[in-house]
């Protein structure tokens, strides 16, 4: 005992204790300081990063209520006020000719119809949120997590038309734990069309005197988006988020030899924090809890309209609701090794959804995104051909897309996709046009097609068709004997280019949106055609 305590006092009377005290205390003052710092760098890229995405969120939101309306002037034209096929032509052609329109419905209190057929028709069963001398609104119609279901109606007279939560994700990519709010009374009361319901109104003083489109609070950010029009005003709010701090080693290790060990500690606490915030420590735990879907974009042919086949893509839903960016988490996949993971999911999650399908209709088939890894590596053609043997398919009816980004070590990847082909499989090159693989990896490697990117397709309404990328890129592709697919593909005028210059089949918004297996089924079912918008 008399040892022990004899050891003690050495210990506090020593000459080391002091300095680690000054020390510790020395990194939590610049730890503080570092912290206030980097809440204010990271709080004022994150009011940037609002105010940028808002400025985008409005053309579209102004696009969205622009068609609603448009629609339901359209359906005034009409004159027989009744359900008859003149009634249900002009309801169809609205649900077709107007992206945004989810469904068009006639309701009187004598008879009730709509474009989408069926016995259920639309009826929003309350009063209007909006009723103006024109238009009345019904917002926020449903709260069911259904990407199938109106969430907004517009209505005039006995015309209704609105537009799904569907709809508007694709329109609105929201950040997480945000919501779009449409503002009434003057600011005085909110409606969430999209995302959870927030404290209204968010300011004890509000309407604020400011005139600022974006509105910084302690607790969230608000994104007034002005209209054209009296009767609401759009708004983006979100949450502040939890900010991780950024570190700064070398300033650290210019404070001394004193601070060496604060610092250190402070780094490798800084590293964790990071990782366990970061997006692919979210994305390690997406894989796990099952937040990553399978949506099919169908592929047309552009002159008969018949659906050929589809592209699978997936998507990332977090347990909010909240989507997340394929070209966010796919980079991040590659990068951390977990995009072979996601390539396995996809293809055993297609074949399980669409095996039935596809027996049933043997010409079609399914495109799978491949990335880097996977075609230098012959890896996934082993799990392609236990699935298919699992679910009794023919490798035709599976083709697999690179990119020329992936195509890095040709020579490898010349022999994965030789023997994929060598199966059964189709190859395809996606956004060719932007990477850099040349004309001879073309004509060496087993590729069966190619697909025009969309940004060659996007400038084909407003750039001379002899100018334009497009068309030589067809014509290379034509020389070498491949098919064509065009992606993109948003107006009957680019459809009908396109289709003179030889592309047989292309994807976009004019045709479909990405469907869920069950309406991409459905779609088959009823005949696999779309008529010209």
């Amino acid at each position: 005992m008399p040892s022990l305590i004899s050891r003690l006092r050495q210990i506090l009377h020593s000459a080391w204790l002091p300095a680690v005290a000054v020390t510790l205390i020395s990194a939590c003052v610049l730890l503080a300081v570092s912290c206030e710092v980097a809440v204010q760098r990271a709080r004022a890229h994150e009011s940037a990063q609002m105010n940028a995405r808002g400025q985008r969120f409005l053309e579209r939101l102004e696009q969205v209520f622009g068609q609603l309306r448009e629609g339901v002037d359209h359906l005034q034209a009409v004159r027989e006020r009744t359900c008859d096929p003149a009634m249900l032509a002009a309801l169809r052609e609205v649900g077709l000719s107007y992206r945004f329109v989810y469904e068009a419905a006639f309701v009187d209190h004598a008879s009730a119809c709509s474009s989408r057929g069926g016995r259920e028709v639309l009826r929003p069963g309350r009063d209007p949120d909006i009723h103006g001398p024109v238009y009345s609104y019904w917002l926020n119609t449903t709260a069911e997590p259904n990407d199938n279901l109106a969430a907004l109606v517009l209505g005039r007279g006995s015309f209704l038309v609105s537009t799904s939560r569907g709809h508007l994700s694709d329109a609105v990519d929201l950040p997480a734990g945000g919501s779009l709010l449409v503002v009434l009374d003057g600011g005085r009361r909110a409606i969430p069309v999209l995302g959870p319901s927030h404290p209204w109104p968010p300011a004890p003083d509000w309407p604020p005197a400011s005139e600022r489109a974006l509105l910084e609070f302690s607790d969230r950010l608000v994104y007034r988006m002005p209209t054209q029009y009296r009767d609401y005003q759009l708004m983006l709010i979100a949450p502040r988020r939890s900010l991780a701090l950024p570190g700064n080693t070398l300033l650290w290790a210019m404070i001394g030899a004193s601070l060496f060990l604060a610092s250190a500690l402070g780094a490798a606490s800084l590293r964790l924090t990071r990782y366990r915030r970061s997006l692919g420590f979210k994305l390690r735990k997406a894989l796990h809890r099952g937040e990553l879907q399978v949506l099919y974009q169908p592929i047309f042919t552009l002159l008969e309209r018949r659906c050929v086949g589809a592209e699978a893509l997936v998507r990332w839903r977090r347990g909010d609701g909240s989507l997340t960016s394929p070209e966010l988490f796919i980079p991040l996949a590659e990068d951390t090794g977990q995009i072979r993971q996601i390539t396995d999911f996809v293809l055993q999650r297609v074949l399980q959804q669409l095996a039935p399908l596809l027996r049933a209709h043997p010409r079609l088939y399914v495109s799978i995104n491949l990335a880097a890894c996977d075609v230098t590596q012959p890896r996934i053609g082993g799990v392609a051909a236990r699935l298919l043997a699992l679910h009794r398919l023919p490798a035709r009816q599976i083709a697999f897309e690179v990119t020329e980004r992936s195509l890095v070590d040709v020579d490898a990847a010349r022999e994965t996709l030789q023997a994929l082909r060598a199966a059964g499989h189709q190859i395809l090159i996606d956004d060719f046009g932007t990477g850099y693989s040349s004309l001879s990896y073309l004509q060496t490697l087993p590729v069966d097609g190619l697909k025009i990117d969309k940004a060659f397709i996007e400038v084909l309404d407003r750039q001379a068709i002899d100018n334009a990328i497009a068309p030589h890129i067809i014509r290379m592709a034509h020389d070498l004997h491949l098919q064509v697919i065009a992606e993109g593909i948003e107006s009957q005028e680019q459809a009908m280019l396109l289709a003179r210059e030889g592309v047989n089949h292309g994807q976009g918004w004019l045709f479909a949106h990405p469907l869920s297996a069950q309406a991409f089924g459905e779609l088959i079912e009823r005949g696999a055609k779309v008529p010209g918008r």
